[in-house]
């Protein structure tokens, strides 16, 4: 069955164009012009991945995706006009995934939503199945079914939160650079050269674990390498 993915872009050229280029690649595209119709498709539609706008009239992108990290952890990946730095690091707060930067070629787009699609059905199809759960001072994550509890309380991660969760518990003890985590995420396809998106995926891990940057139990940011969870 073919994945579902919500387009909305004012832009009617740009939407099009990029639902042209997902449809070739067999997806199933809901293309919308605004906010309101894209927060209809939800009740109606079960969806797998997200490209938004983040300007739009009335209702912004960044709005749709607040409400969707509210109920959904599929990937959202945000449109972005050159220069808007702050809606990127807003954007990646409020649970999107990956961002593009308007103009963009539309392939990259499409390898993007591939990435994505590829590792969030991995963390949903008991992919590692040998390594099912890693757990570590009350953290315990299943890979499985992309569950995560701490102290017993579940944590509403978005898969690249995840994603970067899994890595470090992973290599517990061992110091992961912004890089190494950016190439094992995004699979060298278009990864970005700047770690302000992997900086704030860091961030609003520690907001939700409640970890503190002075004084960590978790994740430890080491200066100069990288971040790790002491062994």
């Amino acid at each position: 069955m073919a994945e579902k993915i919500l387009v909305v872009d004012d832009e009617k050229e740009i939407a099009d164009l990029v639902a042209l280029y997902l449809e070739n690649e067999t997806y199933q595209v809901f293309k919308y012009y605004t906010a309101e119709e894209a927060l209809a498709c939800f009740d109606r539609e079960k969806i797998d991945l997200a490209v938004l706008d983040i300007m739009l009239p009335g209702m912004s992108g960044l709005e749709i995706c607040r409400r969707i990290r509210e109920k959904y952890t599929f990937p959202v990946i945000m449109l972005t006009a050159k220069g808007e730095e702050l809606d990127k690091i807003t954007g990646l707060s409020l649970g999107a995934d990956d961002y593009i930067t308007k103009p963009f070629r539309p392939l990259e787009l499409v390898a993007r939503v591939k990435a994505q699609l590829r590792r969030y059905k991995r963390y949903n199809s008991g992919y590692e199945a040998n390594e099912d759960i890693l757990e570590h001072s009350g953290l315990v994550l299943n890979i499985r079914t992309h569950e995560c509890t701490l102290d017993e309380k579940p944590l509403s991660l978005t898969p690249t939160e995840f994603s970067i969760l899994q890595i470090l518990c992973r290599e517990k003890g061992k110091v992961v650079s912004a890089e190494e985590l950016f190439h094992e995420i995004w699979k060298d396809e278009y990864f970005s050269k700047s770690n302000n998106t992997i900086t704030v995926h860091i961030r609003h891990l520690r907001e939700k674990m409640n970890d503190s940057f002075e004084s960590p139990r978790y994740i430890k940011t080491v200066w100069g390498y990288g971040y790790k969870i002491e062994g």
